[in-house]
């Protein structure tokens, strides 16, 4: 039996133009990324990433190995069962491909954005 990941909407943020306040705009190009996991977080997960950023982890993301996309303030749409928008948490952590023995080798912490946050951008 082989595991299987689901196919998940990233949102990739890139800064183009400044504002007449000299601002960055941040617009997002989105991307289906295939076979990626969705897993709970640990207490610790939790409690860490509260302290030290003052969010809730909803869920950890397993990436495939050898995804190139941007993780850092991304914003990322899943389907159900987990179906809503979420925004990643700091930077992925990431092992070294060729030591790790399954598919994925980065984690992803997200959290569940706001009504408001989604209609944002």
């Amino acid at each position: 039996m082989d595991i299987q990941g689901i196919s998940i909407t990233l949102h990739e943020p890139s800064e183009g133009a400044v504002d007449e306040f000299n601002h960055p705009v941040i617009s997002y190009s989105d991307s289906t990324v295939e076979n990626v996991l969705v897993g709970e977080p640990s207490t610790q997960d939790i409690t860490d990433t509260y302290n030290l950023f003052g969010k809730r982890v909803a869920y950890l993301l397993a990436i495939p190995k050898g995804d190139a996309h941007n993780w850092v303030n991304a914003k990322v749409t899943l389907p159900a069962p987990f179906e809503g928008t979420y925004r990643t948490i700091g930077y992925p952590t990431a092992g070294i491909e060729e030591n790790i023995p399954l598919k994925w080798n980065k984690k992803v912490k997200i959290e569940r954005m706001g009504e408001y946050e989604q209609d944002e951008n």
